[in-house]
């Protein structure tokens, strides 16, 4: 070992060894403990270990052991502020924004300071005019800094008055074909989810067609399990305006759902999937939508009793909706075939007073016709 690091793991690795384990993208565990250890994780200067092969190397000197290099200065205000200074003027873009990431992945401290030093707008403002310019040179590298300073969950709330902009933006990069596509867009998704997060009701109310348009088209392709849970996210926050659900469904966010809910998901994906859905069949549109798919009601059946009581919850307010407002002879029969009476008649004996009610409720509005 050269410059020894410990990991939140508790184990001690040399830095650039363990780096590039985890920066190789296949690998996000401790190599020693199989715990999750991600890229931006903290590695700690084992300072004890190192002068200890220090000692070592002294002691060997005469056999041609050369001592270690000298340990890194601290990173500082003055350097993060150069390296700002060298974006904004265009100055090695690439490199600097290379030197930035690998900084930031280093440990918490550089990144906190570079919060503290602006450092987030300055990339924020080179994805901007990247956009308007129409150049996609050094996006990968700019959106996983994004990514590793939690922007905008960062302090002082540094994406205030930039909201329209910034969507514009980052709806543009979704649309972009660069190299490592998968990479870019998801770190993109991760960004807006955080923004979304923050963001006033009065940013979300104003979302363009476009921007769902993009969000439904990258659901099924081309992004990572993180991201895809993101842009759920990203559409659930969307949903208590009718705009913004009527525009989802116009775009065949229900018909997309479903067919991502065939898929098996992990639990928090289906969790997500029946909380838009449950929004979007409030409307007459996407009732339609969902009856017009041969899958929905035997997925959302499938799933009541199966994943958690937030996912049942959501399943069974889908059918209630159903029920009442597209309840026609090919909807009961459907009921019955894929035994969605069956799961209603098994939550009859659930704890949840609310759900016996609901399920209670779907089965006496058609008891003539299940009989």
């Amino acid at each position: 070992m050269r410059d020894p690091v410990t990991a939140v793991t508790g184990i001690t690795y040399d830095r650039e060894s363990i780096k590039h384990w985890l920066l190789d993208g296949k690998n996000s565990t401790c190599p020693v403990m199989k715990q999750p250890l991600t890229k931006d994780s903290d590695l700690t200067p084992n300072h004890t270990l190192r002068r200890l092969i220090q000692s070592w190397c002294d002691e060997n000197a005469s056999r041609g052991i050369d001592r270690l290099p000298n340990q890194r200065t601290p990173l500082d205000r003055s350097c993060l502020l150069k390296l700002i200074r060298d974006i904004r003027c265009h100055r090695s873009e690439i490199e600097t924004l290379r030197r930035i990431d690998m900084l930031a992945v280093e440990n918490e401290r550089n990144r906190n300071l570079m919060i503290e030093v602006g450092v987030p707008k300055a990339i924020i403002s080179y994805v901007a005019n990247c956009c308007d310019e129409n150049r996609t040179i050094g996006l990968e590298e700019a959106l996983h800094i994004l990514v590793l300073l939690r922007v905008p969950s960062a302090p002082g709330n540094l994406l205030i008055g930039q909201n329209d902009r910034i969507i514009k933006t980052l709806t543009w990069v979704l649309g972009c074909e660069v190299d490592n596509c998968v990479a870019v867009r998801s770190h993109t998704l991760i960004v807006l989810e955080r923004m979304f997060k923050a963001a006033s009701s009065s940013v979300l109310e104003r979302l363009k067609s476009e921007f769902f348009q993009t969000i439904i088209r990258l659901l099924r392709n081309g992004i990572t399990q993180q991201a895809v849970n993101a842009s759920l996210h990203i559409l659930l926050d969307s949903c208590p305006w009718v705009r913004n659900r009527a525009m989802m469904v116009e775009h065949g966010a229900v018909f997309e759902l479903i067919e991502l809910e065939l898929g098996f998901p992990e639990k928090k994906t289906t969790e997500l999937i029946l909380g838009v859905l449950f929004h979007l069949c409030s409307c007459a549109d996407g009732r339609a939508q969902f009856m017009g798919h041969r899958c929905g009601i035997a997925v959302v059946s499938e799933r009541i009793l199966n994943v958690s009581q937030s996912a049942d919850e959501c399943a069974v307010f889908i059918l209630s909706m159903l029920s009442k407002f597209s309840g026609n002879s090919m909807f009961v029969r459907e009921m019955l075939m894929v035994r969605a009476v069956s799961k209603l008649g098994l939550l009859l004996q659930a704890d949840c007073a609310y759900l016996k009610d609901k399920a209670r409720e779907i089965l006496k509005t058609h008891f003539d016709e299940w009989r």
